[in-house]
């Protein structure tokens, strides 16, 4: 069992950045590929970002492609998103999710591991 917490959201203004973070609670290295998905009010929850366990391979959603950085620090069991540029239309609450094996999955079926949350908002 893989528990997950996100952190680092808050409030900020267009065109500011963010850095959220995903602390595991079990070592995730090597074994556990890590996404990021965003729900915004009324809206279904979607895919952002995935890493590999390694963290040598990444891949993003078309419109973070450029403003989103995905990495990982497996010394600390722990999965950022650097996110610059950021617009009204970003404003979610963001989740990090984990799944063993392959990162390349956007359907949240996919992952088994959730966290709870962190709320990013974003003001215009």
């Amino acid at each position: 069992q893989v528990q997950l917490v996100e952190s680092g959201g808050g409030l900020v203004q267009t065109g500011g950045s963010l850095r959220l973070s995903c602390a595991a609670s079990k070592r995730t290295s090597s074994t556990y590929a890590v996404a990021w998905f965003r729900q915004a009010p009324g809206k279904e929850r979607e895919f952002v970002a995935a890493i590999s366990g390694s963290g040598g391979n990444s891949f993003y959603a078309n419109s973070m492609k450029g403003r989103f950085t995905i990495s990982r620090d497996n010394a600390k069991n722990a999965v950022y998103l650097q996110m610059n540029s950021l617009r009204p239309e970003d404003t979610a609450v963001y989740y990090c999710a984990a799944r063993r094996g392959s990162f390349s999955y956007t359907d949240r079926p996919e992952y088994p591991y959730w966290g709870q949350g962190t709320q990013v908002t974003v003001s215009s």
